[in-house]
């Protein structure tokens, strides 16, 4: 089944969630920031979205700028940047969608297709 990390008050995964239903796409909703991803399942996602780990930062949010995280991320390894995200979910992009099988970091309206998920 389709795994969704979200936050409910977030424009964009409502907007994403609003295109898995008009997909009659079936999925579990996850609130990222009170049981986000753990730093292997970040790591999964990232690899099968093909994303750099440090795109998986949510560099709009207040907690990226208020923990200064662009200053700090040419320095952190993958590992310390997975720790950071793991430990605190309002610092994801979100939404994040896996599959197991594929995965995607944010919202794209092309992957909301039936077929990317199936």
């Amino acid at each position: 089944m389709l795994k969704f990390y979200g936050y409910k008050k977030c424009d964009t995964c409502r907007k994403a969630e609003k295109c898995l239903q008009q997909a009659d796409i079936v999925y579990e909703f996850i609130d990222i920031t009170g049981n986000p991803p753990t730093a292997k399942e970040l790591a999964g996602i990232a690899k099968l979205a093909g994303t750099p780990m440090k795109k998986l930062f949510n560099t709009s949010g207040i907690q990226y700028r208020e923990l200064n995280i662009k200053a700090q991320l040419p320095t952190l390894s993958d590992q310390e940047i997975l720790g950071l995200l793991a430990g605190n979910g309002r610092l994801i992009k979100r939404p994040l969608m896996t599959n197991g099988k594929t995965a995607a970091v944010g919202f794209k309206a092309e992957l909301f297709d039936h077929k990317a998920w199936t």
